[in-house]
């Protein structure tokens, strides 16, 4: 039960009819969920409008609306006008759930790629050091012990705010998590300020039919963060740093390799041990001390720069950063399987023509005797995707194994043949193999001494989508499957 008057205290409004003297069981924005007493904010979404329920939910005995545009509901409704019910809906559940920020320390995470990564990495960081920390990001959301999946990088406000709550509840003291651009235009992180705002990079991406208008608007919604954050940490190499900090009202770091950055990374070195791959560096500046992490690439270089740069205003000691960097793992991105001194072999989550060229050119890097790409493309996307995925695998990746991924209505031999397109622009060799466990089989039994393998395209995803249905397949089962089955 929540006053309505302390909902609405720091919400700008106009009180259209009824009264203020009430009080409310529920906060609902979904028409489902409308019961006897609720408040129901009619939120307008890419394909419903609330305000369309505006009359269901008051049969149902939602007492209060807040709305943008005039309803007609009997007068015994509440009816509250304000200029954006997205903005509303994040202020009223703040209020709900009693100011969870203005308590937890958060950390907020926002740039093209490292989020999910960085999110991890902070997190394992802050633990090691004793503060006992929440995550809302890609994968899941971690209130505690409770671990929730996603289905949005940046949940709807409501939702942030019931996991803010949740974390306080299991005694955390930091929240880190995942700002992604939609988030940040769609008002989920309104209503509280971030103690921390991270930018780790931009590329052009998102721009397209129910996403970005334009690359400047991407970067507009980005740089909305360092207006609503105390203090901004970010990539002091990025070509577009200074667009996003134009209109910023936080205190700045930044980080990278640059000479003036506040923490900045020198001696890089690639590690490349029997089965294992890593990079180790010196961090200097505000943290001092050598670093050594167990991911390949310059970005991990980032990832990890962007979580001590962070974990510094928290007094962590370098030998917590160095231990918990150590340690740090994320389901699904570079994730290292292992499974002999021979070759290497690893799970990304990679499934664009962008992400997978990041990742085989990093891989290159290391000298394989081979680089052998693993992978497939969505049914019902962009036939697109699978022309520029093709080229690139074919371009970088020594074989390619062409399998399915998640073909949904459509055939998988039709995918595999639009993927054979892009390939078919280059001169790499590659086999197809429609069965993924098969496919899989086939990169491990032909394995040669110094081979790096990746499967892309999954991650942490442990389903397979066809025909409208979701079937279990993880990559870690399917390999130790596949390992039972040649005897290993």
């Amino acid at each position: 039960m929540r006053e309505l008057k302390h909902l609405l205290e720091k919400l700008d409004y106009k009180l259209i009819q009824g009264d203020l003297d009430k009080t409310i069981t529920t906060l609902v924005y979904d028409s489902r969920k409308a019961e006897k007493d609720c408040m129901f904010v009619c939120v307008k979404g890419a394909v419903v409008d609330g305000h369309t329920f505006a009359k269901e939910v008051a049969e149902k005995g939602a007492s209060v609306l807040v709305v943008e545009e005039n309803v007609e509901v009997p007068e015994n409704v509440t009816v509250i006008q304000v200029e954006d019910t997205r903005v509303a809906l994040a202020f009223l559940s703040a209020a709900y759930f009693d100011y969870p920020a203005d308590t937890l320390k958060v950390i907020g995470i926002t740039g093209t790629k490292g989020k999910t990564t960085t999110t991890y990495m902070v997190k394992s960081i802050l633990e090691n050091a004793g503060y006992k920390t929440g995550l809302i990001g890609t994968i899941e959301a971690i209130t505690g012990d409770e671990k929730i999946p996603s289905a949005n990088t940046t949940p709807e406000s409501y939702k942030v705010q019931e996991y803010f709550r949740k974390m306080l509840d299991a005694g955390c003291e930091c929240a880190v998590m995942e700002v992604s651009s939609q988030g940040l235009m769609m008002h989920r992180v309104d209503g509280f300020t971030f103690d921390i705002g991270i930018f780790t990079n931009i590329e052009p991406d998102h721009i397209g039919p129910n996403e970005h208008a334009s690359f400047e608007e991407y970067m507009a919604c980005k740089a909305m963060l360092f207006q609503r954050c105390k203090l901004g940490i970010v990539n002091g190499d990025d070509a577009h740093v200074e667009t996003i900090l134009k209109d910023h009202t936080c205190e700045v770091e930044r980080y990278g390799f640059s000479e003036d950055a506040d923490i900045r990374a020198t001696n890089v070195k690639l590690v490349n041990r029997p089965g294992y791959l890593g990079v180790s560096y010196d961090v200097a500046g505000l943290v001092n001390g050598p670093i050594e992490i167990d991911v390949p690439g310059r970005f991990s270089v980032y990832n990890s720069l962007t979580a001590i740069a962070i974990c510094h205003h928290f007094n962590v000691t370098l030998e917590d950063m160095q231990k918990a960097l150590k340690v740090a793992k994320v389901k699904g991105r570079i994730e290292m399987i292992p499974v002999s001194d021979d070759f290497t072999l690893m799970i990304d989550y990679a499934h664009n023509a962008m992400s997978l060229e990041s990742l085989l050119t990093t891989l290159k890097e290391y000298n394989p005797t081979r680089l052998v790409c693993l992978f497939g493309c969505g049914g019902n996307r962009s036939k697109l995707r699978r022309y520029e995925m093709g080229e690139v695998s074919g371009k970088l990746a020594d074989l390619t194994i062409i399998t399915s991924d998640n073909p949904r209505f459509e055939e998988p031999q039709d995918i595999i043949d639009d993927i054979k397109i892009g390939i078919g622009k280059t001169s790499g060799e590659y086999v197809e193999i429609i069965n993924r466990k098969d496919a899989i089989k086939y990169a491990i039994e032909h394995s040669r001494k110094g081979d790096v393998i990746v499967l892309a395209g999954k991650g942490h995803e442990d389903y397979q989508e066809i025909k409208g249905k979701k079937y279990p397949m993880d990559e870690r089962v399917l390999i130790a499957e596949v390992l039972k089955e040649l005897g290993r």
